[in-house]
């Protein structure tokens, strides 16, 4: 469940008081449909793409971003070491299986979980 901290609160009542005050009553493209964001796509792809998203369905690569952040989630709530290790190693297999699903340099990999605490803890030995 999301919560919804102060800071947020504060920007959505001054977003509801701009709107009853009719801030954004006059906004270019008011009353049109959104931009399609796949617009430089071919009409095959666009409608895959469409089909997907109506069934619900994420690209392999949110999926597992998803699963990332899910088991990040998880992590912060541990308490038992066996276990957070357990999941430490699965979160950093699913960071290499998200780096080696793209075609990005190696600066653009997301880094491994306590990464830097375990070369450290390492080193001490």
């Amino acid at each position: 469940m999301y919560m919804i901290t102060g800071f947020e609160k504060i920007v959505e009542e001054r977003i509801q008081h701009a709107q009853r005050q009719g801030f954004f009553n006059h906004l270019p493209g008011k009353g049109l449909p959104l931009p399609d964001e796949r617009t430089g796509l071919n009409n095959e792809l666009r409608m895959a793409y469409k089909i997907l998203k109506n069934a619900d369905c994420l690209p392999p690569e949110l999926e597992l971003k998803k699963e990332i952040q899910s088991t990040e989630d998880l992590l912060s709530t541990m308490t038992d070491t066996k276990e957070k290790f357990k999941t430490i190693k699965k979160l950093n297999f699913l960071i290499m299986k998200l780096n080696l699903s793209r075609n990005l340099s190696a600066d653009m990999d997301v880094p491994q979980h306590y990464y830097e605490q375990l070369v450290s803890r390492i080193e001490k030995e």
